[in-house]
């Protein structure tokens, strides 16, 4: 049995039931699968299952969430992070209906126009929403390619190196189907730690099978700590308890999204009482303990929790602090609101 025969038969028998998947030999849906692949960037499956079930529940086809508003989405976004995915899930769909007739395209240089869809994401949908000949290469088939043929190159490089490899071998057909299967043995059996070589379909064709090898493939380069930057967020009341919201710009880290206001962010602790006397030299103030701290891509923020009360310039709206699930606000901001609950009783 060749290889990519003993890797169908054990999906067939074996696979995941995800909600965006069509069964074995089945025809996907192409709006789930657009879905269900910008909604996995950098978010884990299991946390992407429920996300996808209401989004179809409020929107079941791809006119319905083209034709839905930048907030509405942003606001049913919310805890699933990385908010400029939406903005864009948001535009590819309604280039899609407005320019494609609502389906969406199947040829890579029709899909990699469309705005935050990238290389690996146009492969995913061509391959499994249309049955082409690519394989979407992500990490659990790097990591199944960098055991079955033993390859010693470092990570990014070595992503180069099983994009080249793995064109020999995609099957004439079920191409969709080949590609998920990968995904899956790398989910379940070819995991990064104590993979389960015993249970592999594919152990006979892999070079490092049951060996040390298996667990220190692929390599990976140290991890660079990540910087720390610093900032001063205040919940700015009125005398009624509301608190001020203010829309963030339309470029930039959590775009369009509503926050607390605040300074900017900085790679240095502030002099927290000197800027707030600066910024707010007529309002009653208490700086709250601890900082909110959270973990973005590519640095960790610490925040300084401020409250106020009696400014004379709000932010965008004043909402009370019982309705902030109405408005699309990020992770960030929701981890600010709940440290302001925990430290309610310090005025």
């Amino acid at each position: 049995m060749t290889f990519h025969q003993s890797l169908l038969d054990w999906y067939d028998r074996s696979h995941r039931h995800l909600p965006w998947r069509a069964n074995p030999g089945k025809t996907p849906n192409p709006y789930y699968v657009l879905l269900s692949e910008i909604m996995l960037q950098q978010t884990t499956v299991a946390t992407v299952i429920d996300y996808f079930r209401y989004f179809i529940e409020k929107w079941p086809t791809i006119e319905n969430f083209a034709a839905a508003t930048q907030d509405e989405i942003y606001h049913a976004w919310q805890g699933l992070g990385y908010y400029s995915r939406a903005r864009n899930l948001h535009k590819c769909t309604q280039i899609i209906v407005n320019e494609h007739q609502g389906r969406v395209p199947q040829e890579l240089p029709q899909l990699l126009a469309l705005p935050g869809i990238g290389p690996y994401t146009a492969a995913a949908i061509a391959s499994i929403a249309y049955d082409q000949s690519v394989v979407p290469v992500d990490g659990n088939i790097v990591r199944v390619f960098s055991r079955v043929l033993c390859l010693e190159k470092e990570l990014p490089q070595l992503l180069d190196e099983v994009r080249l490899k793995v064109k020999d071998y995609v099957p004439d057909n079920r191409r969709g189907d080949f590609a998920q299967a990968l995904m899956d043995l790398g989910a379940t059996i070819c995991r990064p730690n104590k993979p389960l070589c015993h249970d592999c379909p594919i152990e006979s064709y892999c070079l490092v099978a049951n060996t040390e090898k298996a667990t220190t493939l692929p390599r990976k380069k140290a991890k660079i700590p990540r910087p720390v930057r610093y900032g001063i967020t205040y919940w700015y009341m009125d005398e009624q308890n509301h608190v001020w919201l203010r829309r963030r710009p339309e470029k930039g880290l959590l775009a369009n999204l509503m926050e607390f206001p605040g300074t900017a962010w900085q790679d240095h602790p502030y002099e927290v009482a000197q800027t707030i006397s600066k910024q707010l030299p007529f309002a009653n103030w208490v700086v709250l303990p601890h900082e909110v701290i959270h973990t973005f891509t590519h640095f960790q923020l610490r925040l300084t929790i401020v409250k106020a009360i009696g400014l004379d310039q709000p932010g965008d709206l004043l909402v009370d602090p019982k309705n902030l699930d109405d408005y699309a606000l990020p992770t960030l901001m929701r981890k600010v609101a709940a440290h302001v609950e925990k430290y309610r009783n310090i005025t």
